[in-house]
């Protein structure tokens, strides 16, 4: 599943001069299977491309096609099979529970497809270093921890693309390379591809395209 971006211009960024090279306002592909960073800096427009490319919001010239499919043409029903069986996302505001124990928060996203059991699920935050914090509520955790935990979260489900806004923001080089190499892992098993935002730091991957904002 290609994800085509069609002279996207979201209303709140047309004010703003964007490069030639910019993906607003241009003919570009995100082909299926490819691992690609999304690299701006601040303001233009990295957390407006997650919600966009998801569906959370519409207010925008151009047209955002999945294969043959306008986004604008699918029901939130539609939306709500996709964001569970094809779309994976980590967002910058990580959108966690913060009153619910990090096991509440993964169980939440696990019991819409029953894809990971508990073990597995603590095996993988084991690898984050944050096996201690099943029972933890999330408000309380620190922000690298719960993006650790957001991280994990997004990699519970299926996906076709797993789209990740700054995903590596709270964390120290070491758990950004842990994180990277599940996500790696991850995508690869499924044959997926994925989006990361960044401000600039590739932190060493090796990415099949880099676009810009």
């Amino acid at each position: 599943m290609n994800i085509y971006l069609d002279h996207i211009m979201p209303h709140p960024l047309a004010s703003i001069q964007h490069s030639s090279d910019s993906i607003w306002g241009n003919e570009i592909v995100l082909e299926y299977g490819k691992r690609i960073v999304l690299n701006a800096s601040s303001g233009k427009g990295k957390s407006t491309f997650t919600t966009v490319a998801t569906g959370i919001r519409s207010d925008y010239n151009g047209v955002i096609r999945y294969g043959d499919r306008d986004v604008k043409t699918i029901s939130p029903n539609e939306w709500a099979t996709i964001r569970k069986d094809k779309i994976s996302v980590v967002f910058q505001d990580l959108q966690l529970f913060p009153k619910l124990t990090v096991a509440e928060n993964l169980r939440l996203k696990n019991d819409l497809t029953g894809l990971k059991t508990d073990k597995e699920m603590r095996d993988m935050l084991d690898q984050m270093g944050i096996a201690d914090k099943w029972e933890q509520q999330c408000g309380l955790l620190s922000m690298g921890q719960q993006q650790r935990v957001a991280i994990i979260r997004a990699l519970i489900q299926p996906y076709k693309w797993l789209i990740m806004d700054e995903p590596f923001s709270h964390l120290d080089e070491g758990n950004t390379q842990i994180a990277l190499s599940m996500i790696h892992e991850r995508t690869v098993e499924q044959g997926a591809g994925f989006v990361l935002t960044t401000l600039g730091d590739l932190h060493g991957y090796s990415f099949d395209q880099e676009l810009k904002l």
